[in-house]
């Protein structure tokens, strides 16, 4: 008979009932069904179906909760906990949470997940039997991925980071939607497992889609002026800044570029709320 191994669905006999827990055994291998495993009521001779994984002890256990992620399937699991010199460990269904090598994780640890965020995960096992988690690679995506639909252009898209890049992110949205956001089109990186929710900006002939984090630019001009606006009334109703000031001081303040700055600027002084003089910038309202 195969051998019993973590994270597949084998068909027990309950042999024997322990103070913990229930015995089950293929005929070659006992495993332990701890109590808090047990989803039904059970008698001696019973066969039932359970999921194996690995106790604490580094022991084959089972369950009855059977989960959709198990070695050679994938599914969903949420980030529940990070631990910097391991990685990040996930909830598949069961009670043990399942561990995230940072092997597979970006080298660059601010976009590790955080808890809540959500990767696409299959399961192996490391050499001593272990259950790791890992996430799904490019060429599993390419495999699940369906075409956008035409009517998604200039939709707003939702979806989860599987990979990043210097270049961009690329996202897998619930319906198995591709996208892609080009480095121009956020203001940080996301992170790994992060949801993002992007504005679709093209259809590519393979089915995936161009998204954009940024704002429309009459969106985005609306924001900038409220937030300078906000910024100058904190201030007292003064900024030692105007479309005179350093590109690179601007960006350090405000986070956005010089030209965006300008724009805000010209919204608000056509709006006759701001006037400038000397290199400041006051509020009409201050006089």
């Amino acid at each position: 008979m195969t051998a019993l191994e973590a994270g597949t669905v084998a068909t027990l006999t309950v042999e024997r009932e322990a103070p913990y827990g229930f015995f089950l055994t293929s005929g070659d291998e006992d495993v332990l069904l701890h109590k808090n495993e047990i989803t039904d009521p059970l008698e001696l001779g019973d066969d039932i179906q359970v999921f194996l994984y690995r106790d604490k002890e580094n022991r084959l256990a089972a369950t009855m909760t059977i989960p959709k992620i198990q070695v050679g399937t994938y599914g969903w699991a949420e980030v529940v906990e990070v631990q910097r010199p391991l990685g990040v460990f996930v909830d598949i269904g069961i009670q043990k949470d399942i561990l995230v090598s940072r092997d597979v994780l970006p080298r660059h640890q601010p976009i590790w997940p955080e808890k809540g965020d959500r990767l696409l995960v299959t399961l192996e096992r490391d050499s001593q039997g272990r259950l790791l988690a890992v996430p799904a690679t490019e060429e599993i995506i390419q495999q699940i991925m369906k075409p956008a639909k035409r009517d998604l252009l200039h939709q707003n898209l939702e979806g989860h980071v599987y990979r990043n890049l210097k270049i961009g992110t690329f996202v897998i949205s619930k319906e198995g939607y591709r996208g892609f956001i080009h480095e121009s089109q956020r203001k940080r990186e996301p992170r790994l497992g992060e949801k993002v929710n992007g504005r679709v900006t093209k259809i590519n002939e393979d089915g995936s889609v161009n998204l954009s984090l940024l704002l429309k630019k009459e969106d985005a001009l609306e924001e900038d002026a409220e937030m300078i606006y906000a910024y100058m009334k904190g201030r007292g109703g003064a900024m030692p800044y105007s479309d005179k000031t350093h590109p690179d001081d601007i960006k350090s303040i405000f986070g956005i570029s010089k030209a965006a700055f300008k724009r805000a600027l010209g919204k608000l002084m056509k709006e006759n709320k701001v006037y400038q003089e000397d290199g400041w910038t006051f509020l009409r309202e201050r006089k």
